[in-house]
């Protein structure tokens, strides 16, 4: 999916954004992150960014953190809305394609329902080259990670369709759909590269296939 309002510099991002605190959601650069909206203050957002820049800002709550308002992680992606519908029963089901991380400067007064915070992009200004950087990673050791994780989980996996899936959009997909805790998640964000985001992505898998199967008990 690609986006009608491309960004060439972090100069063309806004410095303030609004920002959605969700546990366990990772958006990605150029992921596609669904997400169903029925709380009135995160209505009163979408309909805030439709009427501007279309960009919300994904960030997960720190670790422990149940007060109303939970300290932040520094680092989030913020992504575009670039499918919305309304369901009739007062919410939305929208898409947010990932376009740059930033890391969190400051949070900003409470003057509306949500919460926006002053962000710098400049530590992932890569994130916006959207060049292929497939070459750096080895597919062929995620593939199998995904075989064995699968295998140890009882998953049915489309192999025709993980074959046909270029690399940055099967390494993406994979980190953000996979059960990974808090830190992981985190971790795989704010890896400085796809490459090493790959590696990374394959080592969690691989623990968490020894979790899965025992220490002792061997896949095939």
């Amino acid at each position: 999916m690609r986006i009608n309002r491309p960004y060439s510099t972090i100069d063309e991002l806004p410095s303030s954004i609004p920002v959605f605190p969700l546990p366990g959601a990772l958006l990605l650069p150029r992921g596609h992150l669904p997400l169903n909206i029925f709380e009135k203050r995160y209505l009163a957002m979408i309909d805030d960014a439709l009427a501007s820049h279309r960009l919300i800002g994904m960030v997960q709550p720190a670790a422990d953190a149940q007060e109303p308002a939970p300290a932040l992680m520094p680092v989030g992606t913020v992504g575009r809305i670039t499918q919305i519908a309304e369901t009739g029963d007062g919410r939305y089901v929208l898409t947010l394609t990932g376009v740059c991380r930033f890391r969190i400067t400051a949070e900003n007064s409470p003057d509306k329902l949500y919460r926006q915070c002053n962000v710098d992009y400049s530590s992932f200004a890569c994130d916006l080259l959207n060049k292929s950087e497939e070459k750096g990673i080895d597919r062929s050791a995620v593939i199998e990670s995904l075989r064995r994780y699968s295998q140890a989980n009882h998953m049915k996996v489309d192999w025709k369709e993980i074959e046909k899936t270029p690399g940055e959009a099967l390494v993406n997909a994979l980190c953000m759909m996979g059960a990974f805790n808090l830190a992981e998640k985190q971790a795989l964000l704010e890896a400085p590269d796809l490459s090493a985001r790959a590696e990374m992505l394959v080592a969690i898998t691989e623990f968490a296939i020894k979790k899965s199967c025992g220490e002792g008990q061997k896949l095939q």
